[in-house]
């Protein structure tokens, strides 16, 4: 049973609703349509006058004037087809930019929790094929309507010249439907899969390129190369099947044609013979008919054109109209420093799709100008508790508040603005250094930029690059080690200047001469703020004005370094395991 939410009619109109900011140029493309048709018709109607007045007539003034004549009629419908071609072409780019933006606009506002489900190459895919397909509806529908139109013409002159043979010519219409209508569905169908497997392409090479030094260093080229080879012969079984359908059409289509043609061929020829019709009126007619079969042909192929179109548009809908991605929304007061506190009040919290909670009953009050370190062995809960600072997640149970308000009343761009995060995986965009560390401003302030990098330590390194500041850094920073990505990072929070700041396990991927500079750069960057950092080296953390110990999504203890090692037997443990009894304990 079709989905009336899918069927082809729905998706049709709602597709073309994004041609309507373009009525002005699809109604001069029609007017081409209209010139296209009648010239058609016309060239038709002018092989009678050619037949029997020039060449068994032998009129010289027919000829003269029926080759002006004929030049004329193909003028203008060259004319007519530039006019229409062209204005539909630049309506389906202009819809194909509106539809990209619009998913991407969709696609970046939804929840982290979605990304975490979803396989990026689909939403590429989705993105860049599916919508191209969406694009080409009106021109194809465009095309449709073309034909018609001709079809319409040239069924009045074959009625015009001979009611009879057009009945003969007609007889057989009905019977062309069918393949029309046949092969829809089946290409609906197949385009489904096809996009389907385009996905799986992009999502196979965005993985393995992503994953490049993974693939290196376990030598599996070979692997990767069968898993590719494996995708893109599934998409090619079924754009063969796809291709079968397509082809059948046109053959089917002809023989129809030619059964139609035969027909008037056995009947004309009879009438001509028997002196009833002139040989100019009859090829007059033929010529007329050999033209009506040809639109009918493209009808059916632009029909499968449309029908691939349902089939993306299906999957860009989906998501555009999907009431389950609903985008991240905030309240609508408005943050704005300095920061006083924050406060987590009986809050728990589950990843999606998962029954034990990664957050249990956390109870924790921070104020401000303090530097609150969070520490516990992997899985112990802590990087989930800070991301629901920003809101990347929402907790099921309980409440967090700041600033005395909770904090789904606050406005996300507000909220996030204020709040800068260094995580221990720097990323950083295919731009300049610049423009890393300005991300996020309005403007580019030159001078801003490099005093950000100073004081995040990145200064003298950047000069050395071999175009200082203008330097592109690469996809992920590539062309920079860690502790250099990792100072843009700072410089670049330092460039946001948040109110509160979080630190998560920051330097735990770096080697101690990075981590050295790197713990300055942080040094300078917490100044002033209101700091929760996640430590993977206690060393780090030693001064901390409070310290969370974490272990199975709760809190075991809060305190000072001093009053933990006294009292908490799961940090003793962290602590020993870090640093041995030959060294000397450090100053707290």
């Amino acid at each position: 049973m079709t989905d009336p939410q899918n069927s082809t009619f729905r998706l049709l109109k709602r597709s073309l609703g994004y041609f309507l900011p373009y009525k002005l140029h699809i109604a001069l493309a029609m007017s081409g349509l209209g010139i296209v048709a009648a010239c058609t018709a016309g060239a038709a109607y002018l092989v009678q006058p050619a037949l029997d007045e020039i060449f068994i007539k032998k009129d010289a003034s027919a000829l003269m004037f029926v080759p002006l004549l004929l030049v004329g009629v193909f003028l203008a419908k060259g004319l007519g087809l530039f006019v229409q071609k062209f204005l539909m072409s630049y309506c389906g780019l202009k819809v194909l930019e509106r539809l990209r933006y619009e998913l991407f606009a969709k696609i970046i506002c939804l929840p982290v929790d979605f990304f975490g489900e979803t396989r990026v190459g689909m939403l590429m895919s989705r993105i860049i094929s599916d919508v191209n397909l969406i694009s080409a509806s009106l021109p194809e529908l465009i095309r449709i309507i073309q034909h018609s139109l001709t079809m319409v013409g040239l069924i009045g002159l074959t009625i015009y010249r001979d009611p009879k043979l057009a009945f003969w010519a007609c007889l057989v219409f009905p019977l062309a439907i069918y393949p029309v209508v046949y092969f829809g569905r089946k290409l609906r169908k197949v385009g489904r899969k096809y996009q389907s497997k385009i996905a799986d392409i992009s999502s196979h090479l965005q993985e393995s390129f992503n994953g490049l030094r993974v693939v290196k260093a376990f030598a599996a080229e070979d692997i990767e190369k069968e898993k590719f080879g494996q995708t893109s012969n599934n998409l090619v079984k079924i754009s063969i099947k796809g291709a079968i359908y397509n082809q059948l059409s046109s053959p089917l289509m002809e023989l129809i044609g030619a059964v139609g043609a035969g027909l008037v061929i056995w009947y004309g020829g009879r009438e001509v013979i028997a002196g009833n019709r002139t040989p100019g009126e009859f090829f007059s007619f033929l010529t007329a008919l050999v033209m009506l079969y040809d639109p009918f042909k493209s009808i059916s192929q632009a029909n499968n054109t449309i029908q691939q179109a349902m089939a993306g548009a299906e999957r860009v809908f989906e998501i555009l109209d999907s009431e389950e991605l609903s985008e991240e929304t905030g309240g609508k007061e408005v943050y704005t420093p300095p920061f006083s506190s924050l406060s987590f009040k009986n809050v728990s919290f589950n990843y999606p799709g998962t029954q034990e909670p990664a957050l249990k009953d956390i109870n924790l009050e921070i104020k401000a100008g303090e530097r609150v370190a969070f520490v516990g062995q992997s899985g112990a809960g802590k990087t989930s508790l800070v991301q629901l600072i920003p809101r990347f997640h929402d907790c099921q149970k309980g409440e967090i508040r700041l600033n005395g308000q909770p904090l789904h009343d606050y406005t996300l761009p507000s909220l996030r603005t204020n709040i800068g995060i260094v995580s221990q995986d720097p990323f950083l965009f295919n731009l300049t250094v610049a423009e890393n560390i300005a991300y996020g401003q309005q403007e580019l302030d030159r001078k801003a930029v490099e005093q950000a990098a100073k004081a995040a330590y990145a200064h003298d390194f950047i000069l050395e690059l071999s175009q200082g500041y203008d330097t592109v850094v690469g996809e992920k920073g590539v062309k920079l080690s860690g502790g250099q990505k990792q100072r843009l990072t700072i410089a670049r929070a330092i460039m946001k200047d948040p109110s509160l700041l979080i630190l998560d396990e920051a330097t735990s991927a770096l080697d101690t001469e990075s981590e050295r500079i790197v713990q300055q750069a942080l040094e300078n960057l917490m100044q002033g703020r209101t700091s929760l950092i996640i430590a993977h080296r206690l060393s780090t953390i030693l001064s901390a004005d409070k310290i969370v110990v974490m272990q199975g999504g709760q809190i075991l203890d809060v305190g000072t370094h001093v009053q933990l090692l006294d009292n908490c037997p799961t940090y003793q443990k962290l602590y020993n395991l870090q640093f041995t009894t030959s060294e000397v304990s450090p100053n707290v």
